[in-house]
């Protein structure tokens, strides 16, 4: 793989741009979720709202990184179809490797925060399993 042509970062558009719209919508449904619990916590002060505000800020703070690092990933991508169409051929392998770095980095935080999400909703089936009980 010594060339890489203008289509082959153009590759990473698609779906990093996909990547950025799953995480805004992640970031809409935890923005409504820390309104709605902000209300909750105003009338009930429990345990359960405090741990699961907790994981929120955590989660908002992960689906920023990601969204940051996307955009760099796709703006990396842009400036690698910039140099080959320029010829300057010694950094687009590097500012490439750099993009498709980033997209794994953006997509690791993602596996994080999915797994804080769970998180939360364990504490939520636990606190209702007490409730049956």
């Amino acid at each position: 793989m010594n060339d890489l042509t203008l289509t082959t970062p153009a590759l990473l558009f698609p779906t990093i741009s996909l990547l950025l719209l799953a995480y805004t919508n992640r970031y809409i449904a935890i923005s409504n979720r820390i309104r709605a619990l902000h209300s909750q916590y105003s009338s009930e002060q429990s345990d359960v709202i405090i741990k699961q505000i907790k994981i929120l800020r955590q989660r908002i703070m992960l689906i920023r990184n990601m969204q940051l690092i996307g955009i760099g990933a796709m703006v990396s991508a842009a400036f690698t179809m910039y140099l080959i169409y320029n010829g300057f051929t010694h950094l687009v392998h590097t500012v490439f490797g750099i993009s498709l770095i980033m997209m794994l980095i953006s997509l690791t935080l993602c596996a994080v925060e999915v797994y804080l999400s769970n998180k939360a909703l364990l504490i939520l089936l636990k606190d209702i399993e007490h409730l049956v009980r």
